[in-house]
Order: structure tokens, then sequence, then C-alpha cells
């Protein structure tokens, strides 16, 4: 990947990977701004690969930041090799490119965030996978959007 894709104009989408449930969030055209979108339930590939084009062209997406859950240590895990096959899948599906970037704490706390309000178990848990999408984009704006981060390598 080019080192100008930082200079690209155009929404980010961030991609909190999960085997049943992926979280969404997007930025606007000027990335000053991110915005918790969907949770989308995962179905079958040609259903999930219809809703991730319509997503890219719907919301004009020129880059997906797909999380990387790695050990604590930085190493990879089982996690992050699955979300490395499925951002390559995305890029193949959709055209557009693919950078990586560590969510080890999005999830615990979006989880934070989220115990904090005062609604059900069920609405938290319907909120949780797009919220941990919403904090990896932030982290990842804040970082100055870097190209990819480099796992270390599985156990």
């Amino acid at each position: 990947m080019s080192a100008n894709l930082q200079n690209w104009p155009g929404r980010l989408a961030a991609v909190d990977y999960g085997t049943v449930r992926i979280g969404v969030a997007i930025t606007d055209p000027e990335r000053r701004w991110v915005n918790p979108l969907a949770n989308y339930t995962r179905r079958d590939t040609a259903a999930d690969a219809e809703w991730f084009r319509k997503l890219a062209v719907e919301e004009r997406i020129v880059r997906f930041v797909v999380g990387l859950p790695l050990h604590l240590d930085g190493r990879e895990s089982q996690k992050s090799i699955e979300a490395q096959e499925f951002g390559r899948w995305l890029t193949e599906t959709t055209g557009v490119p693919v950078v990586y970037f560590d969510e080890r704490f999005t999830s615990s706390e979006a989880e934070h965030l989220l115990a904090g309000a005062k609604m059900t178990k069920k609405r938290r848990k319907a909120r949780l996978d797009k919220l941990a999408a919403h904090i990896l984009l932030s982290a990842y704006l804040e970082a100055g959007q870097p190209e990819s981060q480099e796992p270390r390598g599985l156990d």
C-alpha cells in the first residue's frame, strides 16, 4: 500500500471482526468525527459479500480499518489471524484497501462504557460491537492513520 493512503479523501470504516457479529463504525468524509454505524450479523459468504459491497458503495468507503485482537504482549492470536483473513476477503470482495490496527482494549473499553448506561443487558450487548468499532476507529485517527500494525507472530 502507498504511504499516501492517509491523504486519500473519503470515509473510513472500522470493522470489529467477529465470527457471529461484526461491528462497524464510519467517519465523515473529512475524518473529523466517528459514528457507530451497525452491528452486522453474519449469514453466509454471499450475503456477507453483498452487505459489505453495498456498505462500501453507499457510504463511499475509501479504506477499511480491521481490528487486530492481539495478545497483551503484542503477539498474534488465533483471532488476529482470522481477522487478517477476513480483511483479505474484504478487499477482494469490495475492492477497498484494508489496514489493520491494534484493538486489544476496544471491547473491554466498550463494555466499561456501556456498564454505566442504564439499559438492559440485551440492549448493551446489541450496542457493544459497533461501539468497539467506534473506539477502534477513533484510536486509529488519533494515532495518525498508520498504514498497518504488524503483529509479532503467533505463539
